[in-house]
Order: structure tokens, then sequence, then C-alpha cells
């Protein structure tokens, strides 16, 4: 298989993170924003929606999809709830992630890293993002102030797909993480998980 990667995207990152804690290697393209490695990468009708992460399967087939390629990946491991309503819960949580969270931290995160969005981050904009992204870290601060994993007893594919972003949500999106000592208890228990590697790994 092969697995088309942006490095600096918190989507590409827990499709890697999966990999490593899986203990599995595969061949990762980088196709960074606006590179040339990403523009062949679309000329060659390898993302599908125009975006990274993208696995290539080894018949061929292109799965997109941060949240679908986890699920592929973590079919039949013990990230994946043995039980049906702990499954239902963890999509939930990674449905919520796509919908809601990723939409607020990575965007307001995306809007003072990436040069060539600089000039959409009005302080308008930026104020609105870092309200809105407070609401929804204490969404899962009130989830995890009293419980290690987001889903049962053990750390799940919604805890890494949660992660992706959160982890750097103070050192690249700005958002004041003091205020949820529950999230940062949490990032640490992922940080100290056999095989962890970190965004930058």
């Amino acid at each position: 298989m092969k697995l088309y990667s942006m490095p600096s995207s918190g989507n590409s990152y827990k499709v890697r993170l999966l990999l490593a804690l899986l203990g599995r290697e595969l061949e990762i393209v980088d196709v960074e924003d606006s590179s040339p490695e990403i523009a062949a990468a679309k000329q060659a009708g390898r993302l599908p929606f125009g975006k990274a992460p993208v696995l290539e399967l080894d018949d061929g087939r292109l799965l997109p999809e941060s949240n679908a390629i986890l699920t592929y990946l973590g079919e039949g491991t013990d990230f994946v709830p043995g039980d049906a309503g702990d499954r239902a819960s963890m999509l939930g949580w990674m449905f919520w992630e796509q919908n809601q969270h990723e939409g607020v931290i990575a965007v307001r995160a995306s809007l003072r890293s990436y040069e060539n969005r600089r000039h959409l981050a009005t302080p308008e904009r930026m104020a609105e993002l870092l309200e809105r992204g407070h609401a929804l870290l204490q969404i899962m601060e009130n989830r995890l102030a009293d419980r290690d994993w987001l889903v049962g007893d053990s750390v799940t594919l919604a805890d890494l797909c949660l992660y992706g972003y959160t982890h750097s949500a103070g050192t690249k999106g700005g958002f004041d993480m003091t205020r949820f000592p529950g999230i940062n208890r949490w990032i640490a228990r992922i940080a100290a998980l056999p095989g962890y590697k970190g965004s930058g790994a």
C-alpha cells in the first residue's frame, strides 16, 4: 500500500500515527500544500477529492478521507471496540470531528500557519474561530474530565482521530489549552502509547 500524506496536515498525521501504533510500514508520498508533488498527484488522479490523505491499496483502489482510512486500517484491531454500541459511539466522535471540530480547530491553525491563507485571517474571523474552538474543546473536556478515553476503557480510533488537531490546538491554533486539564491528560496518555510517533516524525 501507499499513503499520499501532507506532512503539515493533522488529517494526514492521524493516519501516520495509527500506522506507527500498529507497527505497520508502507510507502509514504509527501504531498505538501502548494507543492509540485501535490500538483503531480492531482494530475495523475491519485487524489480523488483533490486533497490528502489518500491510501492506495495493493489492488490499486484509492481510499480518500482520513477517517475512512482510519476505519479501514483499524479493522480487526484493538482500536475498534467489539461492542456495537461502543463502535457506534466511536464513529459518532469521528463524524463530529470532521463535521464540527476540524472545521474550526484546524482552520484557525491553517490561517496562522499557511502564508497563502493569511489574508483570510481577519481579526473578526480569528476571534470567531477562537470562541467557537474553545466551545468545541469544552465538549471534549466535559467528556474527558473523569475518564481516560472518549469511548470505553481503552484507546480507540475516536481518540486518534481527534488527537490529530487537538494536540497542537494551543501551539498552532492559539487556543488556551490551560482551560482543559482533562484534554491535556488525554494528550499525554496518547503520547505515552507504545509505538507513538509525533507529528514531525
